[in-house]
């Protein structure tokens, strides 16, 4: 008679998922520091500031679409920084909100990829999705050469990537990218306590000061407001993805 298969107890497969996650996130931040590390390491690290700029552009025009306005475009510059520009119904609430969408956008990003990347398969799907609503966004709003060929590029090899790799190696690149992208909330801080913008396409008012215009109270409170706030979203993501 064949001995009944052995299976584990359901604590200890989530133990065993949860343990991955956290290695995985490890090595993440062990990758990170590596790069910042080494000798032209800033090469290969300017690329995944571009990221967070991207998501930073993408969190404003996003935030005008759900308040009823419309994403008209925008642009990434080499430097590392980006101008969006959108229209939206007219009210101090909808500027205040549209301006903090892009602040808060990089840690929105970074914790629905925490979310996803727990498991292989899901994280699968949401590399092939960021893919391809980037590749939408490439088109329909990205109006410089240098945006348009960062983001066709991050959008094609984020699809290629979906489709060709295998789902555990979909897993870790999520993770790093949701990491990067966690980093950058506390590496790039210092633009939330600052009143003014220098962009590719000149120096114009920071989001902070827009809020502070549009609202009351001045800007660095709002920029301590929006810094906690990404914290909280990011701390919800990990504690998802960790759990």
């Amino acid at each position: 008679m064949t001995p009944p298969e052995r299976v584990a107890p359901p604590s200890s497969q989530a133990m065993s998922v949860s343990g991955r996650a956290r290695w995985i996130l490890l090595g993440s931040l062990a990758v990170t520091a590596v790069l910042y590390a080494i000798p032209g390491g800033s090469i290969a690290v300017w690329p995944l500031l571009l990221l967070s700029t991207l998501a930073h552009e993408l969190g404003h025009g996003v935030t005008a679409i759900l308040v009823g306005g419309t994403f008209h475009q925008f642009e990434i510059f080499a430097n590392g920084s980006g101008v969006a520009s959108s229209s939206w119904p007219e009210g101090a609430i909808n500027t205040a909100l549209v301006s903090a969408g892009g602040l808060v956008g990089p840690s929105i990003v970074a914790a629905f990829g925490f979310f996803m990347g727990r498991r292989p398969q899901t994280a699968k799907a949401a590399m092939a999705f960021g893919g391809l609503t980037l590749l939408i966004a490439d088109v329909w709003v990205v109006r410089n050469v240098f945006g348009f060929a960062f983001v066709g590029v991050v959008a094609v090899l984020s699809l290629v990537f979906a489709m060709r790799a295998s789902a555990r190696a979909n897993q870790h690149m999520l993770v790093f990218l949701a990491t990067q992208l966690g980093l950058s909330v506390f590496s790039r801080a210092d633009y939330l306590f600052t009143p003014v913008a220098h962009t590719g396409a000149g120096v114009m008012p920071s989001d902070v000061a827009r809020i502070a215009e549009a609202l009351w109270l001045p800007y660095w409170i709002w920029g301590g407001l929006c810094a906690v706030f990404s914290a909280l979203v990011l701390v919800l993501g990990l504690r998802a993805y960790l759990r």
